[in-house]
């Protein structure tokens, strides 16, 4: 069932609501994802992206394991224990990342930060813990659209700090698509799916923003 992550772009038609949602609101677009995976920005920024997404994402258990004990229908449950098995490698990737790009960088106000960091954590961690069916599922699965460009910016600090990028394997696209398909066949479900998603995506355009004020930050001291 995993296969090596896959641009998902080619895909978008059929996503329905959700690849609309992604569009609209996921992070691919955001200026500051866009120039830490150009390599336009200095290594420090990286390494502090580095350091938060871990924090958002390298700890066990993770939203993808939360989301897991959640699941309904055999299709979502397949779909999600795939996922969770996946993520085991991309959280040691991230553990080998985080030693290799050295302390977080010095950051005028870093508390601030931190609370900013601990919130998104939490929020994330409601949301894969929810009950309410088709929500923690749509929330990994935002995060799984999520990883792709994330996953970019991970695979650049690898590079600039001497490590060999291997490749994710998260569920295919068209398996994750198939799960979309099947939640969104229950006008609730659909909506608890959108919703998990939704709030994923807000918390990710919040983590870029956060890095973009510490790198914004780090620049003028």
């Amino acid at each position: 069932m995993l296969v090596d992550t896959a641009p998902l772009e080619h895909l978008s038609g059929a996503w329905g609501p959700m690849g609309a949602l992604a569009g609209t609101d996921g992070s691919a677009r955001h200026p500051h994802l866009r120039a830490l995976r150009a390599a336009a920005l200095p290594r420090r920024d990286l390494a502090d992206a580095v350091h938060h997404i871990a924090r958002l994402h390298g700890r066990h258990p993770g939203l993808v394991d939360y989301a897991a004990g959640h699941g309904r229908h055999p299709i979502e449950c397949e779909w999600l224990e795939a996922a969770a098995d996946a993520f085991v490698a991309e959280r040691a990737y991230l553990v080998r990342l985080v030693a290799a790009v050295g302390p977080l960088p010095s950051t005028p106000g870093h508390a601030e930060s931190e609370a900013a960091a601990a919130a998104q954590r939490h929020a994330l961690d409601m949301l894969a813990q929810s009950d309410r069916a088709g929500c923690a599922t749509g929330a990994a699965i935002a995060l799984a659209i999520e990883w792709v460009a994330i996953r970019a910016v991970l695979d650049r600090a690898a590079t600039s700090f001497g490590i060999d990028p291997k490749p994710a394997s998260l569920p295919i696209p068209e398996e994750t698509v198939s799960v979309v398909d099947a939640l969104a066949r229950e006008a609730a479900h659909e909506r608890a799916m959108l919703f998990g998603a939704q709030q994923v995506f807000a918390q990710h355009r919040g983590l870029w923003d956060l890095l973009e004020a510490r790198a914004s930050a780090r620049s003028r001291g």
